[in-house]
């Protein structure tokens, strides 16, 4: 004869003195079973349009050179275009001056999750997304855009310095390690 396990009789106890008692966990009577948990929708999964190089020069280096822009001249100064619905410059749109800087920011912390999706290279070769340095520098990119944002709501030029410096390294360290090294090159 097999013996229960310690736990297994407590548990059993438990009910069956919850059920002799009438005492029943929160929003359980008697004779009710515990609700269904809703079945999970699957997340979507992600169309991959572009490859890293694309995602780098259309998303990522626009939005940067707007914070770069910012450490050394003060975004309120650039003039919107004539037609600022149209600008191609986003300093110099309808969201121009310091809230481009804000977007911008949000725009490189947003762009982590995009450098997280497997996706090729300009030379055919898989984007190191589960590399453990790839991981680290994309948190880096992601923490460099929420200062880099704090720093354009502050409207502070010392505090954009010091935001672009962190934006600047974090392309950097990522540069170094996946770009100039011919071993890891990805573009």
């Amino acid at each position: 004869m097999r013996f229960l396990r310690p736990v297994f009789v407590s548990a059993f106890a438990l009910l069956i003195c919850a059920a002799v008692s009438g005492v029943f966990p929160a929003g359980f009577a008697a004779g009710q079973t515990a609700p269904k948990t809703p079945p999970q929708e699957k997340a979507p999964v992600p169309r991959v349009q572009a490859d890293l190089d694309q995602v780098m020069r259309g998303i990522l280096f626009p939005n940067a050179n707007v914070v770069f822009f910012a450490q050394n001249n003060d975004p309120a100064s650039v003039k919107p275009t004539s037609q600022p619905s149209s600008a191609t410059d986003p300093l110099a749109s309808v969201y121009g001056g310091w809230l481009a800087v804000e977007n911008s920011s949000l725009a490189l912390s947003e762009s982590a999750n995009l450098l997280t999706i497997p996706r090729v290279c300009s030379n055919g070769k898989q984007a190191p997304v589960t590399n453990p340095d790839w991981v680290k520098f994309v948190e880096g990119l992601r923490d460099a855009g929420v200062v880099a944002y704090q720093a354009a709501k502050s409207k502070d030029t010392d505090k954009m310095l010091d935001a672009a410096d962190q934006v600047s390294t974090s392309c950097l360290n990522c540069h170094d390690r996946f770009r100039k090294n011919v071993a890891d090159r990805c573009t």
